[in-house]
């Protein structure tokens, strides 16, 4: 804050791996510091804010890397997606998810090497899990992990409704992105996951798989495939782990495995 001569400005804020302080400029303007622990999912936001240029997504000002600091424009934080009919929210977030699916710049992380990785990992990391989840669904994620092709486009694999705050430049912007180098399709789990509550069985969800598809332009086959993909990878991770989340991740997974057949 003395570096950028700020000054506090409201109550700070958290997520699971960042500060937010509300704080004001030496001009006087409404900003907010973002401090992020540091990790590999993070390493190329500013890149990624700094290739947007603040269409679609939240304005960069000023950033530090090498400390992951960021001063961003301040949004309302009160207001995001997770307030707003289901349907406007998966438009919404539709709409931004491809707009944002632009050429990627050089980024650390690519999905070519995450399904590379994935090819060889989710049958060992099962196994070591006690094979509870059927062989025949993970058997199904490493091949499409060693067939697909992934394409060169920015992904933000995080981009979900509550990460899609209301701003004054654009009605909706996207904050805390976190990058990779891929096919936009790889993007959708997180608008399943979030607001699962709200679905009723596999049908529902597979309609509002379709729904974000739709709403972005996407391939639904593909988006299909890697949903089904990131629904395994979570499933493995999260099994171990207290909570909800596994059930969450075996319904989507179910749900897709069996749209697929």
């Amino acid at each position: 804050m003395q570096r950028w001569t700020l000054r506090l400005d409201g109550v700070p804020m958290h997520g699971y791996s960042g500060l937010v302080v509300p704080v004001r400029v030496a001009s006087g303007g409404a900003a907010v510091l973002k401090l992020s622990w540091p990790h590999a999912e993070v390493q190329d936001e500013a890149l990624a804010l700094a290739t947007w240029r603040g269409e679609g997504a939240v304005e960069l000002l000023d950033h530090d890397s090498e400390d992951f600091v960021l001063l961003l424009e301040r949004l309302d934080a009160d207001r995001d997606l997770s307030g707003e009919p289901i349907g406007t929210a998966v438009i919404v977030a539709g709409g931004l998810l491809r707009r944002l699916a632009i050429p990627a710049p050089p980024l650390h992380r690519s999905l070519a090497a995450q399904a590379e990785r994935w090819s060889a990992e989710l049958t060992v990391e099962a196994a070591q899990l006690g094979n509870v989840i059927p062989a025949g669904m993970v058997d199904r994620a490493v091949a499409l992990c060693r067939d697909l092709r992934p394409a060169a486009l920015m992904v933000n694999e995080d981009l979900h409704y509550f990460n899609v705050l209301r701003g004054t430049r654009e009605p909706w912007l996207v904050i805390d992105p976190k990058v990779l180098s891929g096919d936009p399709e790889f993007g959708v789990i997180p608008l399943l996951r979030n607001r699962f509550h709200e679905l009723d069985g596999p049908a529902a969800l597979r309609r509002r798989l379709e729904a974000v598809a739709d709403a972005a332009g996407l391939n639904l086959e593909l988006t299909t495939a890697w949903t089904f993909v990131r629904a395994i990878d979570d499933w493995l991770y999260f099994l171990p782990r207290s909570g909800p989340d596994a059930e969450i991740a075996a319904a989507i997974a179910a749900a897709l495995g069996d749209e697929r057949g």
